[in-house]
């Protein structure tokens, strides 16, 4: 039996696999994908929706997102959510750069502000963000601090200077998990995390400068702040070498426990331990404080991204108002509240390359944004537009709150590197107006927009699906590479 030969469509871009087509699966899995991409899309990657459907106290679905491709264990644009009581808890469902995410900064300039400055303010960036592979922040950590930065996250940074205090009210969980314990993670994690805070890293990860280009919802843009013809900045990173190490830590000790409490996978690449475990358990307290790490990291480059401005402007971030729109985590696990069957129930939400949609009314919003929804932050590539929506009840009801965390790649990076020539990359771009400032030219084939999916696509099935709803589109002016 194919797979593709049983999906049946249950509304316009929403399909669902049936629970039938594997005798382990618990729920079916649903997919959001317009039907020429569901005919495009490998095999894997909709059988990992399927995988994960197996595992023990899954509720109501498996998610697929539209940027679905294949990953480790899960897909990267899945999303499930476990039973705190039947449930488990898996690093696949995770992945190795825990909380990589996306942070947007608003400014009151504007393109006829920035053009004349433009290269010089990349190039600034660029020399005050370390990036690259194994690059090395700026500041100097002692065990102590390292310690701090896992424990309460952001925070360290407001007592440290790097922060405002109005930061923390826009950043996810605002800016910490709560279960954070740094004595879950391994010194071996800590001493990969010590050197790397505040540094860009490598691969899909980016600094941009963007104008708002379209304003599709003046009411919930107006909430955001989002100006047409204002410039904002995006920052995508995660939490480098020290969440890198605490899920390959894990994964170790995970490859053990689902055999020792039988639990059954159909991919080894699922190991999991029941919630109830200390192994699930350790591993919950150690992703928190990775992703406290993460939020840390994005608030640095913030830091000295401001203080770039203001250099090059001559003016403070104040007078700039370069506040945080949102900060967004696109690799947790999340202990929430979503209704299952009617009940309000707490599950414990896997997100692997997706994005938390809540939609209007939810306490984890920012009061300010409350009303509307949260905004949700989906970058394009180095070459195309970028989106700002915001969350939905449709997502709440169907997603847990979820949508999409980019385009999603459709070339491995060994193939982008085969097929497209960095000089070429790089000519395209500046033809479009683009500047671009990279660590090395494989990066840029790797990062070669014509190697992941049209990202105008997956947003236009995520607003038709409305698991959230289109605010604006940023368009990109330069762009920092690792």
């Amino acid at each position: 039996m194919k797979i593709k030969d049983i999906i049946e469509e249950i509304r316009p871009d929403v399909w669902e696999i049936p629970s039938s087509y594997k005798k382990e699966m618990r729920v079916p899995g649903r997919l959001y994908l317009e039907e020429e991409c569901l005919l495009t899309l490998e095999n894997e990657a909709i059988n990992q929706v399927a995988n994960v459907a197996c595992l023990p106290g899954i509720v109501k679905y498996s998610i697929g997102l539209p940027d679905i491709h294949f990953g480790y264990g899960f897909s990267i644009g899945g999303v499930a959510a476990f039973n705190n009581r039947t449930g488990i808890i898996s690093p696949g469902g995770v992945g190795f750069d825990i909380n990589c995410g996306v942070r947007m900064i608003k400014t009151n300039l504007t393109e006829e502000d920035v053009k004349p400055k433009m290269k010089e303010l990349i190039e600034s960036i660029f020399n005050n963000v370390p990036s690259g592979v194994g690059s090395k922040g700026k500041i100097r950590l002692n065990p102590n601090d390292i310690n701090d930065v896992l424990d309460i996250g952001v925070l360290w940074a407001v007592e440290n200077g790097y922060a405002w205090d109005e930061d923390l009210k826009f950043i996810e969980e605002n800016g910490a998990m709560e279960e954070a314990d740094h004595s879950k993670v391994s010194d071996k994690a800590k001493q990969r995390g010590i050197p790397q805070l505040g540094s860009l890293g490598s691969g899909n990860h980016f600094i941009e400068i963007q104008k708002v280009d379209e304003i599709y919802n003046d009411e919930v843009a107006k909430t955001f702040g989002v100006e047409e013809g204002n410039i904002t900045v995006m920052i995508h990173t995660g939490s480098r070498g020290c969440g890198h190490q605490v899920c390959s830590d894990y994964l170790r000790l995970m490859d053990k426990a689902y055999k020792k409490y039988k639990v059954n996978v159909p991919d080894r690449q699922l190991a999991c331990a029941p919630w109830n475990s200390y192994e699930a358990q350790d591993y919950f307290k150690a992703m928190s404080a990775a992703a406290n790490y993460a939020w840390v990291n994005r608030q640095i480059i913030l830091h000295w991204i401001r203080e770039t401005f203001e250099t090059v402007f001559k003016r403070s971030a104040e007078y700039m108002d370069m506040n945080i729109i949102y900060d967004v985590a696109h690799n947790i696990v999340k202990k929430e509240v979503h209704k299952i069957k009617g009940q309000n129930n707490e599950v414990l939400v896997h997100r692997k390359g997706a994005t938390r949609a809540f939609g209007p009314g939810r306490k984890e919003i920012p009061s300010k944004y409350r009303n509307v929804g949260q905004p949700v932050l989906i970058p394009g590539t180095m070459g195309t537009s970028s989106y700002i929506l915001h969350g939905t009840e449709i997502a709440m009801e169907e997603t847990f709150g979820s949508a999409a965390h980019g385009a999603g790649r459709i070339l491995s990076r060994s193939k982008a590197k085969k097929q497209f020539n960095p000089d070429t990359v790089e000519h395209d771009l500046n033809d479009k107006g683009i500047l671009l400032k990279a660590s090395s030219k494989p990066i840029v084939a790797e990062e070669s927009p014509q190697a992941y999916k049209d990202v105008d696509q997956v947003v236009k099935t995520i607003d038709k699906t409305e698991i959230a709803k289109l605010v604006a589109k940023v368009t990109p002016l330069a762009v920092t590479k690792g």
